[in-house]
Protein backbone atom coordinates (compact mmCIF):
# COMPACT_ATOMS: atom_id res chain seq x y z
CA UNK A 1 0.00 0.00 0.00
CA UNK A 2 1.41 3.58 -0.60
CA UNK A 3 0.97 4.84 2.20
CA UNK A 4 2.45 2.09 4.55
CA UNK A 5 5.38 1.98 1.77
CA UNK A 6 5.69 5.73 2.32
CA UNK A 7 6.21 5.40 6.32
CA UNK A 8 9.42 4.19 7.05
CA UNK A 9 10.96 6.40 4.22
CA UNK A 10 8.76 9.73 6.45
CA UNK A 11 10.44 8.53 9.51
CA UNK A 12 13.57 8.13 8.68
CA UNK A 13 13.67 11.66 7.15
CA UNK A 14 12.66 12.77 10.46
CA UNK A 15 15.02 11.36 12.40
CA UNK A 16 17.94 12.84 10.17
CA UNK A 17 18.86 16.01 11.06
CA UNK A 18 21.23 16.68 8.81
CA UNK A 19 23.23 15.32 5.39
CA UNK A 20 26.69 13.31 4.80
CA UNK A 21 28.70 16.40 4.88
CA UNK A 22 27.15 17.35 8.25
CA UNK A 23 25.05 20.34 7.08
CA UNK A 24 22.09 21.00 8.18
CA UNK A 25 18.82 20.07 6.57
CA UNK A 26 15.68 22.00 6.86
CA UNK A 27 13.29 19.81 8.21
CA UNK A 28 10.61 21.78 7.11
CA UNK A 29 10.98 21.95 3.04
CA UNK A 30 11.44 18.01 3.46
CA UNK A 31 8.47 17.29 4.99
CA UNK A 32 6.23 19.21 2.62
CA UNK A 33 6.72 16.40 0.31
CA UNK A 34 4.45 14.32 2.39
CA UNK A 35 1.78 17.13 1.43
CA UNK A 36 1.77 16.10 -2.10
CA UNK A 37 -1.46 13.91 -2.94
CA UNK A 38 -1.41 11.17 -5.26
CA UNK A 39 -4.45 11.19 -7.56
CA UNK A 40 -5.66 8.01 -8.90
CA UNK A 41 -9.22 7.39 -10.94
CA UNK A 42 -10.84 4.54 -12.76
CA UNK A 43 -13.62 4.48 -15.63
CA UNK A 44 -16.05 1.53 -16.43
CA UNK A 45 -18.01 1.68 -19.74
CA UNK A 46 -19.91 -0.58 -20.71
CA UNK A 47 -22.51 -2.19 -23.04
CA UNK A 48 -24.67 -5.09 -22.34
CA UNK A 49 -27.09 -7.20 -23.93
CA UNK A 50 -29.86 -8.49 -22.05
CA UNK A 51 -31.03 -11.81 -24.44
CA UNK A 52 -34.42 -11.96 -22.67
CA UNK A 53 -36.05 -9.27 -23.59
CA UNK A 54 -33.79 -9.08 -26.82
CA UNK A 55 -32.59 -5.15 -25.37
CA UNK A 56 -29.17 -3.34 -25.02
CA UNK A 57 -28.31 -0.29 -22.97
CA UNK A 58 -24.44 1.90 -22.97
CA UNK A 59 -23.65 2.61 -19.64
CA UNK A 60 -20.49 4.19 -17.19
CA UNK A 61 -20.73 2.02 -14.60
CA UNK A 62 -18.18 4.05 -12.36
CA UNK A 63 -16.42 7.12 -12.99
CA UNK A 64 -13.92 7.52 -9.85
CA UNK A 65 -11.25 9.85 -8.68
CA UNK A 66 -9.82 9.85 -5.06
CA UNK A 67 -7.11 11.47 -3.54
CA UNK A 68 -4.35 9.59 -1.07
CA UNK A 69 -1.12 10.98 0.51
CA UNK A 70 0.40 12.17 4.02
CA UNK A 71 0.37 15.10 5.67
CA UNK A 72 2.65 13.79 8.54
CA UNK A 73 4.75 10.89 8.47
CA UNK A 74 2.41 8.62 10.65
CA UNK A 75 -0.56 10.45 9.57
CA UNK A 76 -2.38 9.89 5.98
CA UNK A 77 -5.87 10.20 4.63
CA UNK A 78 -8.00 9.33 1.36
CA UNK A 79 -10.81 11.20 -0.59
CA UNK A 80 -12.89 9.06 -3.17
CA UNK A 81 -15.86 10.48 -4.99
CA UNK A 82 -17.53 8.47 -7.66
CA UNK A 83 -18.85 10.92 -10.72
CA UNK A 84 -21.14 8.28 -11.88
CA UNK A 85 -22.07 5.08 -10.09
CA UNK A 86 -24.89 4.32 -12.50
CA UNK A 87 -25.19 8.05 -12.89
CA UNK A 88 -25.05 9.07 -9.82
CA UNK A 89 -22.43 11.22 -7.94
CA UNK A 90 -21.84 9.35 -4.58
CA UNK A 91 -19.10 10.24 -2.00
CA UNK A 92 -16.97 6.87 -1.03
CA UNK A 93 -14.36 7.06 0.84
CA UNK A 94 -13.72 10.47 3.57
CA UNK A 95 -11.04 8.85 6.48
CA UNK A 96 -7.72 9.91 8.17
CA UNK A 97 -5.36 7.09 9.09
CA UNK A 98 -3.15 7.42 12.00
CA UNK A 99 0.31 4.80 12.29
CA UNK A 100 0.63 5.29 16.17
CA UNK A 101 3.22 2.15 16.22
CA UNK A 102 4.83 -0.58 13.79
CA UNK A 103 1.90 -2.78 12.35
CA UNK A 104 -0.80 -0.33 14.12
CA UNK A 105 -3.16 1.39 11.91
CA UNK A 106 -6.54 3.18 13.11
CA UNK A 107 -9.04 5.00 10.89
CA UNK A 108 -11.26 6.85 11.30
CA UNK A 109 -14.28 7.97 8.78
CA UNK A 110 -16.17 7.19 6.03
CA UNK A 111 -15.00 3.37 4.38
CA UNK A 112 -16.10 -0.05 3.11
CA UNK A 113 -16.28 -2.08 6.16
CA UNK A 114 -14.02 -4.73 6.74
CA UNK A 115 -15.64 -7.79 5.71
CA UNK A 116 -15.18 -10.54 2.76
CA UNK A 117 -12.70 -10.96 0.08
CA UNK A 118 -14.61 -10.19 -3.38
CA UNK A 119 -16.69 -7.12 -1.39
CA UNK A 120 -13.35 -4.96 -0.58
CA UNK A 121 -12.32 -5.23 -4.20
CA UNK A 122 -12.23 -1.78 -5.87
CA UNK A 123 -13.38 -1.73 -9.24
CA UNK A 124 -10.36 -1.97 -10.67
CA UNK A 125 -9.68 -5.06 -8.75
CA UNK A 126 -12.80 -6.75 -10.19
CA UNK A 127 -11.83 -9.99 -12.30
CA UNK A 128 -15.66 -9.37 -13.71
CA UNK A 129 -17.64 -6.33 -15.21
CA UNK A 130 -20.09 -7.25 -12.97
CA UNK A 131 -19.51 -8.15 -8.95
CA UNK A 132 -20.71 -11.48 -7.53
CA UNK A 133 -23.73 -11.88 -5.52
CA UNK A 134 -21.63 -11.59 -2.18
CA UNK A 135 -20.06 -8.61 -3.12
CA UNK A 136 -22.97 -6.68 -4.18
CA UNK A 137 -26.45 -7.59 -2.43
CA UNK A 138 -25.62 -9.99 0.39
CA UNK A 139 -22.04 -8.35 1.48
CA UNK A 140 -21.64 -5.17 0.08
CA UNK A 141 -21.58 -2.42 3.21
CA UNK A 142 -19.79 0.66 2.95
CA UNK A 143 -20.25 2.88 6.43
CA UNK A 144 -19.18 5.42 8.98
CA UNK A 145 -16.69 4.86 12.32
CA UNK A 146 -13.56 4.00 12.95
CA UNK A 147 -11.71 0.96 12.47
CA UNK A 148 -8.35 -0.46 14.39
CA UNK A 149 -5.92 -2.66 12.45
CA UNK A 150 -2.12 -5.14 13.11
CA UNK A 151 -0.28 -6.91 11.28
CA UNK A 152 1.74 -9.36 13.09
CA UNK A 153 5.07 -9.75 12.23
CA UNK A 154 5.25 -13.77 12.05
CA UNK A 155 6.13 -16.14 9.84
CA UNK A 156 2.99 -16.70 9.51
CA UNK A 157 2.18 -12.49 8.41
CA UNK A 158 -2.08 -12.32 9.79
CA UNK A 159 -3.37 -8.93 9.46
CA UNK A 160 -6.48 -8.37 11.49
CA UNK A 161 -8.99 -5.30 11.20
CA UNK A 162 -12.05 -4.45 13.39
CA UNK A 163 -14.13 -1.79 14.00
CA UNK A 164 -17.40 0.15 15.13
CA UNK A 165 -19.91 2.02 12.75
CA UNK A 166 -23.11 3.40 12.78
CA UNK A 167 -24.74 0.77 11.08
CA UNK A 168 -27.14 2.86 8.89
CA UNK A 169 -25.61 3.59 6.27
CA UNK A 170 -23.42 6.76 4.37
CA UNK A 171 -26.80 9.23 4.20
CA UNK A 172 -27.99 8.87 7.82
CA UNK A 173 -25.08 9.99 9.76
CA UNK A 174 -26.86 12.04 12.04
CA UNK A 175 -28.88 9.03 14.02
CA UNK A 176 -28.27 8.44 17.24
CA UNK A 177 -27.40 4.99 17.86
CA UNK A 178 -28.22 3.00 21.42
CA UNK A 179 -26.66 -0.47 20.10
CA UNK A 180 -23.00 -0.90 18.50
CA UNK A 181 -22.41 -2.17 14.86
CA UNK A 182 -19.31 -3.81 14.56
CA UNK A 183 -17.08 -5.22 11.81
CA UNK A 184 -13.71 -7.48 11.78
CA UNK A 185 -11.59 -9.40 9.51
CA UNK A 186 -8.44 -11.79 9.52
CA UNK A 187 -6.52 -12.41 7.15
CA UNK A 188 -3.67 -15.55 6.78
CA UNK A 189 -1.31 -15.53 4.67
CA UNK A 190 -0.16 -19.00 4.66
CA UNK A 191 2.94 -19.35 2.06
CA UNK A 192 2.75 -16.89 -1.01
CA UNK A 193 -0.16 -16.74 -2.96
CA UNK A 194 -2.16 -18.66 -0.28
CA UNK A 195 -5.03 -16.53 1.37
CA UNK A 196 -7.45 -17.46 4.12
CA UNK A 197 -10.23 -14.58 5.28
CA UNK A 198 -12.17 -14.79 7.88
CA UNK A 199 -14.89 -12.24 8.46
CA UNK A 200 -17.57 -11.62 11.01
CA UNK A 201 -20.08 -8.85 10.96
CA UNK A 202 -23.10 -7.24 12.88
CA UNK A 203 -25.50 -4.71 11.70
CA UNK A 204 -29.08 -3.03 12.61
CA UNK A 205 -29.91 -0.71 10.09
CA UNK A 206 -33.51 -0.58 11.22
CA UNK A 207 -35.57 -2.64 13.73
CA UNK A 208 -34.02 -5.89 13.00
CA UNK A 209 -30.11 -7.12 13.46
CA UNK A 210 -28.36 -8.83 11.13
CA UNK A 211 -25.15 -11.46 11.88
CA UNK A 212 -23.30 -12.37 8.82
CA UNK A 213 -20.32 -14.42 8.90
CA UNK A 214 -17.70 -15.17 5.41
CA UNK A 215 -14.90 -17.44 4.72
CA UNK A 216 -13.00 -17.21 2.15
CA UNK A 217 -9.67 -18.20 0.34
CA UNK A 218 -7.55 -17.85 -2.84
CA UNK A 219 -4.51 -19.48 -4.22
CA UNK A 220 -2.56 -17.86 -6.55
CA UNK A 221 0.06 -20.15 -8.87
CA UNK A 222 1.81 -20.10 -11.84
CA UNK A 223 -0.79 -17.92 -14.01
CA UNK A 224 -3.62 -19.68 -12.21
CA UNK A 225 -5.99 -17.69 -9.35
CA UNK A 226 -8.52 -19.95 -7.71
CA UNK A 227 -10.84 -18.51 -5.21
CA UNK A 228 -13.89 -19.46 -3.23
CA UNK A 229 -15.67 -17.97 -0.53
CA UNK A 230 -18.89 -18.42 1.50
CA UNK A 231 -21.23 -16.44 3.50
CA UNK A 232 -24.12 -17.05 6.04
CA UNK A 233 -26.11 -14.34 7.16
CA UNK A 234 -28.61 -14.54 10.34
CA UNK A 235 -31.71 -12.45 11.37
CA UNK A 236 -32.86 -11.44 14.99
CA UNK A 237 -35.61 -12.90 16.40
CA UNK A 238 -36.40 -14.78 13.41
CA UNK A 239 -37.14 -12.12 11.23
CA UNK A 240 -36.53 -13.66 8.13
CA UNK A 241 -35.03 -17.19 7.21
CA UNK A 242 -31.00 -17.58 6.79
CA UNK A 243 -29.33 -16.34 3.84
CA UNK A 244 -26.65 -18.65 2.46
CA UNK A 245 -24.80 -17.34 -0.80
CA UNK A 246 -21.35 -18.42 -2.92
CA UNK A 247 -18.46 -17.17 -4.97
CA UNK A 248 -16.36 -19.32 -6.57
CA UNK A 249 -14.16 -18.81 -10.01
CA UNK A 250 -10.90 -19.55 -11.47
CA UNK A 251 -8.42 -16.96 -13.54
CA UNK A 252 -5.78 -18.34 -16.24
CA UNK A 253 -3.73 -15.48 -18.00
CA UNK A 254 -2.03 -15.86 -21.14
CA UNK A 255 0.75 -14.00 -21.75
CA UNK A 256 0.42 -12.27 -25.53
CA UNK A 257 3.54 -10.40 -27.14
CA UNK A 258 1.48 -7.76 -29.88
CA UNK A 259 -0.98 -5.55 -29.12
CA UNK A 260 -1.87 -6.87 -25.92
CA UNK A 261 -0.34 -7.85 -22.99
CA UNK A 262 -2.38 -10.61 -22.16
CA UNK A 263 -5.78 -12.34 -22.34
CA UNK A 264 -7.18 -14.03 -19.25
CA UNK A 265 -9.69 -16.71 -19.11
CA UNK A 266 -12.40 -17.00 -16.44
CA UNK A 267 -15.03 -19.31 -15.59
CA UNK A 268 -17.23 -18.00 -12.17
CA UNK A 269 -20.30 -20.04 -10.21
CA UNK A 270 -22.19 -17.86 -7.44
CA UNK A 271 -25.49 -18.22 -5.83
CA UNK A 272 -27.62 -16.89 -3.00
CA UNK A 273 -31.11 -17.98 -1.57
CA UNK A 274 -33.76 -14.90 -0.80
CA UNK A 275 -32.50 -11.89 0.90
CA UNK A 276 -34.06 -8.78 2.80
CA UNK A 277 -32.33 -5.95 3.20
CA UNK A 278 -33.93 -5.64 6.84
CA UNK A 279 -35.92 -2.08 5.71
CA UNK A 280 -39.03 -3.48 3.22
CA UNK A 281 -41.86 -4.53 4.84
CA UNK A 282 -45.04 -5.57 4.03
CA UNK A 283 -48.33 -4.38 5.44
CA UNK A 284 -48.30 -6.54 8.11
CA UNK A 285 -44.80 -5.11 9.30
CA UNK A 286 -43.01 -8.36 8.38
CA UNK A 287 -39.49 -8.27 6.57
CA UNK A 288 -40.26 -9.08 2.51
CA UNK A 289 -38.11 -10.59 -0.31
CA UNK A 290 -35.40 -7.73 -1.65
CA UNK A 291 -33.20 -10.24 -3.59
CA UNK A 292 -34.82 -13.92 -4.71
CA UNK A 293 -32.75 -16.86 -4.61
CA UNK A 294 -30.47 -17.64 -7.81
CA UNK A 295 -27.58 -19.12 -9.50
CA UNK A 296 -25.29 -17.38 -11.87
CA UNK A 297 -22.99 -18.80 -14.25
CA UNK A 298 -19.98 -16.57 -16.08
CA UNK A 299 -17.61 -16.48 -18.43
CA UNK A 300 -15.61 -14.66 -20.15
CA UNK A 301 -12.24 -12.95 -21.37
CA UNK A 302 -10.26 -10.71 -20.61
CA UNK A 303 -7.64 -8.40 -22.71
CA UNK A 304 -5.38 -6.53 -20.93
CA UNK A 305 -3.43 -4.20 -22.37
CA UNK A 306 -1.10 -3.02 -20.41
CA UNK A 307 -0.26 -4.29 -16.49
CA UNK A 308 -3.73 -5.84 -15.07
CA UNK A 309 -5.77 -3.70 -14.21
CA UNK A 310 -4.81 -1.28 -15.30
CA UNK A 311 -6.21 -1.16 -19.31
CA UNK A 312 -8.27 -4.09 -19.35
CA UNK A 313 -11.30 -5.24 -22.54
CA UNK A 314 -13.43 -7.25 -20.47
CA UNK A 315 -16.02 -9.88 -22.67
CA UNK A 316 -18.53 -11.91 -19.98
CA UNK A 317 -21.68 -14.02 -21.03
CA UNK A 318 -23.88 -14.53 -17.42
CA UNK A 319 -26.68 -17.38 -17.40
CA UNK A 320 -29.02 -17.06 -14.45
CA UNK A 321 -31.13 -19.91 -13.02
CA UNK A 322 -34.06 -18.57 -10.52
CA UNK A 323 -36.35 -21.18 -8.52
CA UNK A 324 -39.96 -21.31 -9.89
CA UNK A 325 -41.22 -18.52 -7.16
CA UNK A 326 -38.39 -16.61 -7.96
CA UNK A 327 -38.79 -12.50 -9.80
CA UNK A 328 -36.15 -11.53 -11.98
CA UNK A 329 -35.02 -8.39 -11.80
CA UNK A 330 -34.24 -6.60 -15.66
CA UNK A 331 -30.46 -6.21 -14.41
CA UNK A 332 -30.51 -10.16 -13.02
CA UNK A 333 -31.19 -12.02 -16.44
CA UNK A 334 -28.95 -13.72 -19.10
CA UNK A 335 -26.35 -11.06 -20.58
CA UNK A 336 -23.68 -10.03 -22.77
CA UNK A 337 -20.98 -7.99 -21.33
CA UNK A 338 -18.44 -5.81 -22.98
CA UNK A 339 -16.35 -3.42 -20.70
CA UNK A 340 -13.15 -1.23 -20.64
CA UNK A 341 -11.76 -0.56 -17.69
CA UNK A 342 -9.28 1.93 -17.33
CA UNK A 343 -7.39 2.88 -14.28
CA UNK A 344 -4.94 5.74 -14.33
Amino acid sequence: MMLLSLLPLAVNAQESASNEDGKKIDKENLETKDYLPEIHGTIRSKYEYQTTMGAGRFEVRNARVSFTGNVLPTVAYKAEIDLSDEGQIKMLDAYTRLFPSKGLTVTAGQMRVPFTIDAHRSPHQQYFPNRSFIAKQVGNVRDVGVTLGYTFDTDLPITVEGGIFNGSGLTNQKEWHKEVNYSAKAQFLFTKGLNLTLSIQSIKPEAVRMQSYDIGAYYEFNRFHIEGEYLYKQYSDDAFGDVQAVNTFINYDLPLRKVFNKMSFLLRYDMMTDQSDAKATNEAGELIVTDYKRQRLTGGITFSLSKAFRTDLRLNYEKYFYAKNSIAKESEQDKIVLELMVRF
